[in-house]
């Protein structure tokens, strides 16, 4: 199939404004935004996120031998490394690590693996609010 010479200008210039176009990054504060809608419908309760309380959050061993920390450290804005395979982390904290909360799929990813591994369960829009809302705080 051949393509007319008008076809392909338009074509042209479809692709030249396409990648013109710029991409929005993620930013922590748009996952706060998520959570804080999230915890409303959750809980009619709800009044904000609290560092404090994320800190202790992500400190406290929740019924089982693992912490937030025990992996990311009780700083995160250092390294850490995963308990069983000794991998290294990068920092958690967006002031050490500029790629941390810049992905949609990677918070989801991630807050679901490691909320099982430490409760046993799914975070909760709330918990997640208070942990980033600890983060964020971090190296400011």
């Amino acid at each position: 199939m051949r393509l007319q010479t008008n076809q392909i200008s338009l074509l042209i210039l479809m692709i030249a404004a396409l990648s013109s176009y710029p991409l929005k990054a993620e930013q922590a504060q748009d996952f706060l935004s998520q959570f804080s809608a999230q915890a409303k419908t959750d809980t009619a309760s709800f009044t904000g996120f609290d560092a404090g309380r994320g800190e202790q959050f992500f400190k406290a061993r929740h019924g089982g031998d693992w912490s937030c920390s025990s992996c990311h450290t009780d700083n995160p804005l250092m390294p850490g490394k995963h308990i069983v395979t000794e991998k290294e982390i990068q920092p958690m904290a967006p002031a050490a690590n500029a790629e941390r909360f810049t992905s949609g799929a990677k918070v989801d990813k991630w807050f679901k693996r490691n909320c099982k591994d430490v409760l046993s369960r799914e975070c909760t829009a709330q918990e997640k609010g208070d942990v980033l809302s600890y983060l964020l705080s971090l190296g400011h």
